[in-house]
């Protein structure tokens, strides 16, 4: 299967007290059982999908509202300045990393080289902003239900969550699957941690690890975007060219998502390309290579407002 576009859907935000989900989505033993290897109703999306014709109907950013953005950037401020922490973006702050594999009898496992891999990826990207993840534990769950297409904000969702969650704020738990919707995953942001802890963390299709078989979108990337969401990141291209945008002064407006590497794209008229190279994007994995100093410096203050 190729997955020759990555394409993105950001619905409008709930309130501040509902759970907020962003997602991506991508071009044994027996059936229902639980073998633990090593050391558990969305109202927001952020998808990626397979095929190209999805994008003229997935409304991205413009389907957000600009009110709600507006309060929960409101709500870090005042949180930030109540707790009087640095953000120094140089310092690492160190995130515990549960890995949770679904399968459907052997299908669906990944190797422990595999995870250890897209951890790896994960502290390339995130070096420079300041985090680094460790491996925690993996966990293998032989279960159909919750492997095979499943998404985000239904009963095999919560269920499987519910049962495999690990880790309070800080711990990022990430679930592995063949997703529905033509899905590459989902991530929950920090501000909606409080209201709902069992169902925060990320969930990524397994074969966008590194070195598996979506291609275009199989060098590890798919979680490094998801894992920006769950860090309090928006799209690059929230809010097209006007308004505030994604909340970050040092990525360029961009009309709308880009797709593969589209070197020298330019949609907005405010100076600056469009940042197609951005892990917020949705270009191919082999273009993403960056986070600016703006990004590092919001997961920070998301950090410090949520999860420290």
């Amino acid at each position: 299967m190729s997955y020759p576009e990555r394409i993105r859907k950001v619905v409008k935000l709930g309130a501040l007290s509902a759970l907020t989900v962003a997602s991506l989505v991508v071009p044994g033993t027996a059936a229902g059982s639980t073998t633990v290897v090593s050391q558990p109703t969305a109202t927001a999306d952020c998808y990626t999908p397979e095929h190209s014709a999805a994008r003229s109907k997935d409304g991205h950013a413009n389907d957000l509202n600009p009110a709600q953005a507006a309060a929960i950037e409101a709500d870090m401020s005042s949180r930030v300045a109540a707790k009087g922490q640095s953000l120094r973006v140089a310092a690492a702050t160190s995130i515990p990393v549960y890995v949770h594999v679904i399968t459907s009898g052997s299908t669906g496992s990944l190797p422990a080289a595999t995870i250890s891999q897209q951890i790896s990826v994960l502290n390339s990207a995130y070096s420079s902003a300041g985090f680094s993840f460790s491996l925690a534990s993996t966990d293998y769950t032989n279960k159909a239900a919750w492997y095979n297409g499943i998404t985000d904000g239904t009963t095999a969702e919560r269920q499987m969550k519910t049962a495999l969650h690990k880790g309070s704020s800080n711990a990022l738990n990430i679930y592995t699957a063949s997703l529905g919707n033509d899905l590459l995953g989902w991530a929950t942001f920090p501000w909606d941690y409080s209201t709902s802890p069992t169902m925060d963390g990320v969930v990524i299709l397994d074969e966008s690890f590194p070195g598996r078989s979506a291609t275009n979108f199989n060098q590890g990337d798919t979680a490094t975007h998801e894992v920006g969401h769950w860090l309090g990141l928006y799209h690059t291209f929230q809010g097209g060219c006007s308004g505030s945008g994604d909340y970050v002064s040092d990525t360029p407006a961009e009309a709308s998502p880009a797709s593969g590497c589209p070197t020298g794209r330019d949609t907005c008229s405010a100076a600056g390309t469009d940042p197609i190279k951005n892990f917020m994007d949705y270009s191919y994995d082999s273009c993403m290579t960056q986070f600016t100093t703006g990004q590092g410096t919001r997961m920070k203050s998301a950090w410090t407002s949520y999860r420290g």
